[in-house]
């Protein structure tokens, strides 16, 4: 019998779903379900002919193409390890990571990644080009190495195998390094499927990056596995001028995305309306707090519910997601109920929180990974009374809700009061003027931490910091206004479209001389 893999649930929508729709380049290539596993599997077996073995991790460093997708489970297909990476690297970056992984091949597109290939050449890691021929849909890869056909069909997959390899954040530390197998992803897209009703009716346009688990898991890979269909931009990025005639063209059901993007996609509304929108069955957002206002504006605008869900890398992504219309409400400000895994709520010994009680998100399930790669210090910290520790506190409502306060190291700490960066968001981004917004914590010689505050105003708005400070009086509790605010018309973010509050302060203290940077991480 087949072992459960992410791999088998792929073989079995090629089989279930062979003439549908399965992957598209905007305007230039439609792939079938068939058509892609037939792709995927001829590039296993070139992959097999080039001496790739089970358990050698094979990094990716591509834009969102089509060759990224094909190659990305040529690689899982032949039981070796896939460790996507940004192409926005520096040298010393991909080095870091090329050498944490201990990858054996580089793969990427045939314009070459500059940083990438010198980081490559000063490891000694062999690099290879790939591109897919449109017309006879085949790869080639710029090996030397005699091509053995069908060299993959004798691999069999197995739910054990280590089969994506990617790094965390590392908002407080250096990026910690997580195996996920193909049980762990397989449990994952069979979650999203699960909660969010995929079937091969549903189609969606890929707006985020695929070296990350956000795009990858709940986008691309369980839409495949429910036989659906996705899109991918012609530029190869997210582009607000060319998304929603994407969404059209492509007839696309659904999208998911950050909070930033959703934010970028409703200022284009209101600047620059479509003149139709889809039909959209739902909306979700994830891998940052989605302030209230915003999900209302969204569904307002767009005329679909907007679902917040929660996620990590550890998780293979999905932990938690609010309910589509027909399974009950929606909570604005809650990243929903717990989907295919055990979730609790504990203080720091271990003790399970009553309902309304904030304490540590906790999780176990068969989405988990086992543990962190050559860090058994953090493994300690990570995996404790049973349970993984996710660094996020919260508390579960009356109906098994999750609403999130914060990470444990972000809540600030102002002279013993904890304060929760996420609430003072919500409410600066309530203001009319406010299009974005960020609260965080900085070192206060009194209070230990005092809070400041970073806002990009509306276009045309002229608010000032005083109305800003006004305004949080009114709604908020004295000891929670911020001190300062910073007016600027860009935050800084992740790779992934994340505003991180460490990248946040450290780049407004810096701007004021006479501040004492904190060294975070430290």
């Amino acid at each position: 019998m087949e072992s459960f893999t992410l791999t088998a649930l792929l073989n079995k929508s090629a089989k279930d779903f062979p003439n549908r729709r399965a992957v598209s380049l905007s305007g230039r290539l439609d792939l079938t379900h068939a058509q892609l596993q037939q792709i995927v599997d001829h590039a296993a077996s070139l992959l097999i002919s080039a001496g790739i073995n089970p358990g050698d991790v094979v990094a990716l460093t591509f834009p969102n193409t089509i060759e990224f997708v094909v190659m990305f489970l040529a690689v899982i297909r032949c039981r070796a390890t896939a460790a996507p990476l940004n192409q926005a690297y520096t040298a010393e970056e991909f080095e870091f990571y090329l050498s944490d992984s201990e990858s054996k091949l580089l793969i990427m597109p045939q314009e070459p990644i500059l940083p990438a290939l010198t980081a490559a050449s000063k490891l000694k890691i062999p690099h290879v080009t790939s591109t897919l021929d449109f017309q006879s849909k085949r790869v080639t890869l710029s090996t030397e190495s005699e091509s053995v056909p069908n060299a993959v069909d004798d691999v069999v997959n197995d739910s054990s195998d280590v089969a994506l390899f990617l790094h965390t954040s590392g908002t407080t530390s250096r990026p910690k390094g997580v195996p996920l197998t193909q049980l762990n992803l397989a449990s994952s897209v069979l979650n999203i499927k699960s909660v969010y009703k995929l079937t091969e009716s549903d189609s969606t346009v890929l707006v985020l990056p695929l070296f990350h688990v956000h795009g990858l898991l709940a986008g691309l890979l369980s839409s495949l596995v429910a036989g659906a269909a996705v899109a991918l931009p012609a530029a190869g990025r997210f582009s607000a001028s060319t998304f929603w005639k994407d969404m059209v063209s492509y007839n696309a059901t659904w999208y998911t995305a950050v909070p930033t993007i959703h934010q970028i996609i409703l200022d284009r509304h209101v600047s620059k309306p479509e003149p139709a929108y889809p039909k959209l069955r739902f909306i979700r957002s994830c891998s940052a707090s989605l302030a209230p206002v915003i999900m209302e504006r969204l569904e307002e605008a767009f005329g679909a519910p907007v679902l917040e869900a929660y996620a990590m890398t550890e998780a293979a992504h999905l932990m938690a997601s609010n309910p589509l219309p027909e399974d009950g409400p929606h909570k604005p400000g809650s990243v929903g109920r717990p989907i295919g895994q055990e979730m609790a709520i504990l203080n720091e010994n271990g003790v399970v929180q009553p309902v309304g009680v904030s304490g540590e998100v906790c999780i176990r399930g068969p989405n988990v990974t086992k543990g962190y790669k050559n860090n058994p210090e953090g493994n300690k910290a990570a995996f404790q009374f049973g349970w993984f520790h996710t660094g996020d506190v919260g508390f579960l409502d009356e109906d098994g809700f999750l609403h999130l306060v914060g990470r444990i190291k972000e809540l600030i700490n102002r002279g013993g009061e904890k304060i929760s960066p996420i609430e003072v968001d919500a409410v600066l981004l309530s203001h009319p003027d406010i299009a974005q917004a960020v609260a965080f914590g900085v070192p206060d010689e009194k209070y230990g931490e005092e809070i400041n505050c970073a806002i990009i105003p509306r276009e045309g708005s002229n608010i000032d910091e005083d109305e800003v400070l006004s305004f949080c009086k009114k709604n908020l509790a004295t000891f929670k206004v911020p001190k300062k605010v910073f007016i600027t018309d860009s935050l800084p973010k992740t790779a992934t479209g994340k505003i991180q509050r460490r990248l946040v302060a450290e780049h407004f203290l810096a701007q004021i001389s006479t501040a004492k940077v904190p060294k975070f991480g430290a």
